[in-house]
């Protein structure tokens, strides 16, 4: 068997955590797929996974390992694309991850309208509410939202969204609404934990966009890990949340929501597609990056 094909099958178990999802993927039988990890593992003489008879996992060698090889791998992909021509007509597989409303909203269309224009590409989409870890988990490209740290990763800025306040007419009819962020002490707040602490929220001083932000602790009488259900929430009257600002886009424009504090929202903060520097040369890669560019160029209703 060839070495490649057996770091290819190892990966494809890393994964998927099972060896007949992973044989199904590579369109092997499961037998093959056990021998080239056993092919590997007998080279490097440790176990790569822990295996039972519910669950197959990496082990930590496993895991070192796997990273390195997704590196190797990218490389061979990145230096054959290369060689070929940046130019060469997108194929094979690209693997994306999203958070969950914004990747539904916008990186959909995107890789809908990739793969309607090229046959030979499948596009592979993770929608997810919280920081994946590209190398580690397999990912071409990675959407984030919010301030980068400092990186190896190759950053695409996309465009800016903001965080926002919003409660639904019938709860602002009943419980009135916060004048300042201070009075949110007083109010049903709904928390969504994958935005930001849920216990302390900031906002920007009204009329002074450049001062220091204040911070106000809060109580949550809700809290939920996904932005849609902190949304449905809102909408049924059930207190004030914070999401991001394309979240509520459409609620907010036909009136089932609306907007609080304004004068307190925080800077926007960016959006930006992420990918490794070794896929540079990635006709995939490179493919997405500029659709989705031209999405954002485009007029403000495609804006988030």
């Amino acid at each position: 068997m060839d070495k490649l094909d057996a770091l290819r099958a190892f990966l494809a178990v890393a994964d998927r955590a099972s060896f007949a999802a992973a044989a199904r993927s590579l369109r092997w039988s499961p037998a093959a797929a056990t021998r080239a990890v056993a092919m590997v593992e007998a080279e490097l003489g440790v176990a790569l996974f822990h295996r039972t008879t519910r669950v197959v996992r990496l082990t930590e060698p496993g895991a070192i390992y796997a990273e390195h090889c997704r590196r190797i791998l990218a490389d061979l992909e990145a230096a054959r694309s290369q060689v070929r021509g940046e130019d060469a007509a997108p194929r094979g597989t690209l693997s994306v991850t999203a958070p969950v409303v914004f990747g539904r909203l916008h990186i959909l269309p995107v890789a809908e309208k990739l793969a309607a224009a090229h046959e030979a590409l499948s596009v592979r989409l993770t929608f997810v509410d919280r920081v994946t870890h590209l190398v580690e988990e397999g990912f071409d490209i990675g959407v984030r939202i919010g301030v980068l740290p400092n990186s190896a990763l190759i950053a695409v800025p996309l465009t800016e969204v903001r965080r926002v306040l919003v409660a639904s007419p019938s709860y602002i009819a009943a419980h009135g609404e916060p004048g300042s962020p201070d009075e949110l002490r007083q109010h049903a707040i709904i928390a969504f934990d994958g935005l930001e602490a849920t216990d302390a929220w900031r906002f920007a001083a009204a009329g002074h966009p450049d001062a220091a932000p204040s911070s106000v602790s809060l109580a949550p009488r809700l809290t939920v890990n996904s932005a849609d259900a902190a949304i449905a929430a809102a909408l049924r009257g059930r207190g004030i949340t914070r999401v991001l600002s394309y979240q509520v886009e459409e609620a907010v424009a036909d009136g089932r929501l609306r907007h609080l504090l304004r004068s307190h929202e925080p800077p926007a903060v960016p959006v930006s597609l992420l990918y490794q520097a070794s896929r540079r040369g990635s006709a995939n890669v490179m493919a997405f990056v500029r659709e989705a560019r031209a999405r954002f160029a485009g007029p403000a209703s495609v804006r988030a």
